[in-house]
């Protein structure tokens, strides 16, 4: 059996049977977790607007959209708890904050505009994060991965195309877009983590393969990739130091407050109580059914017993 070490420098998978160092674990652990809770909390924004939905089409959409994230936690549960951990820690941990979530999540849906802004903007920059995840070092997250950044690229496409229809509709409808835009853009960039100088676990995710590209790299390819959606879209992103580098051949952004960044991530976000009290409160009301779930697995299990 080849170590660990072997493994990664073939650019190997690593299996939950394989040796691997307690480091590397923990950081799959707090990783997987973290992308796993984003998903789960990442339907509440959403999930507001499936009764106010502008048409039965929207609704549909949307709703799909919403259960897809449902199943991508439990995709991301499932890899976490290969590693020897339970989905009851993983939910625990959550529940009294030890483990964070993304801080994208902590902001309002105002319109349904935003709607639109979410499925362009924060899956098209999950996209780009998470397709270099399908060569994560770790086997069971990197099989996870393919599957959800399958269906995410419909959810890029269903907020592009809502986005496009409202900028191409009324006057009011096009204000609607470009607003959801100004107040989701940043945010968006945010969400691949601070600088590559002063991200923590970065240098040595990559080093072990889980992460492929730091964070600015990954950033950069975002924003590449956007601009010209935005001209497509008839939108114009809120950052009037937005230019084009001849040279690089690449757009060069204004500079991001970080600030905000930090400030959401340790709670001080506009909607960080409002989301963690909606998923703990669920929880709570879900508990008859985990109760009756485990009551049949037990009655079945004795009855298995029985006829052996």
């Amino acid at each position: 059996m080849s170590t660990f070490e072997e493994l990664i420098a073939a650019n190997e998978r690593v299996e939950p049977r394989d040796d691997m160092p307690d480091a590397y674990r923990a950081t799959l652990v707090r990783q997987i977790a973290q992308h796993a809770h984003s998903e789960i909390i990442g339907m509440q924004p959403e999930g507001n607007w499936l009764t106010r939905a502008p048409s039965l089409r929207r609704k549909a959409i949307l709703l799909a959209k919403v259960q897809d994230e449902a199943g991508h936690g439990l995709y991301l549960y499932a890899a976490a708890e290969t590693l020897g951990v339970s989905r009851e820690e993983l939910l625990d941990a959550l529940h009294a904050g030890r483990q964070k979530y993304s801080s994208i999540f902590n902001y309002p849906t105002l319109s349904w505009a935003d709607i639109g802004a979410i499925g362009w903007l924060v899956d098209g920059a999950a996209i780009v994060n998470q397709v270099p995840l399908c060569r994560c070092s770790y086997g069971p997250y990197a099989r996870a991965m393919v599957r959800v950044c399958k269906e995410e690229s419909f959810h890029q496409r269903q907020g592009f195309e809502l986005l496009h229809t409202l900028s191409h509709g009324t006057e009011a409808q096009h204000a609607m877009a470009q607003d959801a835009v100004d107040r989701w853009w940043w945010p968006s960039l945010m969400m691949f983590g601070p600088p590559d100088d002063a991200s923590t676990h970065s240098a040595q995710s990559m080093e072990w393969g889980i992460k492929r590209f730091s964070n600015d790299t990954l950033r950069q390819r975002f924003v590449d990739m956007t601009v010209p959606q935005a001209e497509a879209l008839g939108l114009t992103l809120p950052d009037p130091d937005l230019r084009w580098d001849e040279e690089a051949e690449t757009w060069r952004h204004g500079e991001i407050d970080f600030t905000e960044l930090f400030e959401v991530v340790k709670g001080n976000g506009p909607c960080n109580a409002q989301r963690l009290g909606h998923r703990v409160q669920a929880h709570e009301d879900g508990a008859w059914v985990r109760e009756a779930a485990a009551a049949y697995a037990r009655k079945q299990a004795e009855k298995g017993r029985a006829v052996a």
